[in-house]
């Protein structure tokens, strides 16, 4: 099963550039973030072309927006409002893989604006909430098959930036969004499926700014985006990939889709 996290920035305006990529990648279930279109609008037929049966979605207009497109059945599926904001930001469902029923959560976390302070950043506060929400909500799924992924904007490593020390008071880095994602973490016993394969010591990024017309010339880059599992999943992960060169495509979105194989 090759499970896929992508924050499109608008589902609308790049199905071309996921269609390619699912010519070329031929994923099982893609999870998608900031698909920017209420649920009306939702390009249904165009999706199911790409050959995704099952699809769900949560969305709103312009901003936000999740959904999972899969081969298999979704079951079970739930939209919770995180922190009662309103937002579109998570969606999961239940996945029959192999003797297995698994819970898959998609989450799109607040960026959190600019300055890190909760006292005078409503958006950093926000932020805050969603995590610790995370928290509390994964404690009492202990013992549980589950796989989240998503846009957590958050990159939690030294070398999951470009530049560690220049970003430690940038939101995104800093420590105290660090320390609740190891929270989220901790609460399940979760895996980063990405630095399982790859070493904490070797950079590994999912977003570059638009502002770099040549993005990996600099290489500005920061990890984002992630996918996670429980350790009860841990002997069938296979192999990850990200797919830097969807950066470079023609009116690409500012991350890349990344995967995760899970092999029965």
């Amino acid at each position: 099963m090759k499970i896929v996290s992508y924050n499109i920035n608008s589902l609308r305006l790049r199905l071309p550039l996921l269609k390619n990529f699912v010519d070329e990648i031929n994923p099982d279930v893609i999870c998608l973030q900031e698909t920017k279109v209420a649920d009306e609008f939702f390009p249904h037929e165009g999706v199911k072309e790409l050959g995704f049966e099952y699809v769900e979605f949560s969305g709103e207009k312009s901003y936000n927006g999740v959904a999972i497109l899969s081969k298999f059945p979704l079951k079970n599926t739930q939209k919770i409002d995180v922190a009662g904001y309103g937002h579109k930001r998570h969606i999961s469902a239940t996945i029959e893989f192999g003797d297995k029923e698994v819970e898959l959560h998609n989450f799109y976390i607040p960026a959190g604006g600019d300055e890190a302070d909760p006292k005078i950043n409503p958006k950093f506060d926000h932020k805050l909430k969603f995590l610790d929400w995370m928290v509390e909500h994964f404690k009492e799924k202990q013992g549980k098959n589950l796989i989240i992924v998503g846009d957590f904007n958050i990159a939690p490593l030294e070398h999951d930036v470009w530049s560690h020390k220049q970003l430690l008071k940038v939101v995104s880095h800093t420590p105290i969004e660090v320390e609740r994602l190891e929270k989220i973490r901790a609460s399940a016993d979760f895996i980063d499926t990405h630095r399982h394969f790859v070493p904490e010591s070797e950079k590994l990024f999912s977003w570059w700014s638009y502002r770099g017309k040549e993005p990996f010339k600099s290489n500005r880059g920061r990890r984002l985006d992630h996918i996670w599992c429980s350790h009860s999943l841990k002997n069938h992960m296979k192999s990850v990939e990200t797919y830097q060169n969807y950066r470079i495509v023609e009116s690409p979105s500012d991350h890349v889709p990344i995967l995760t194989h899970f092999q029965k």
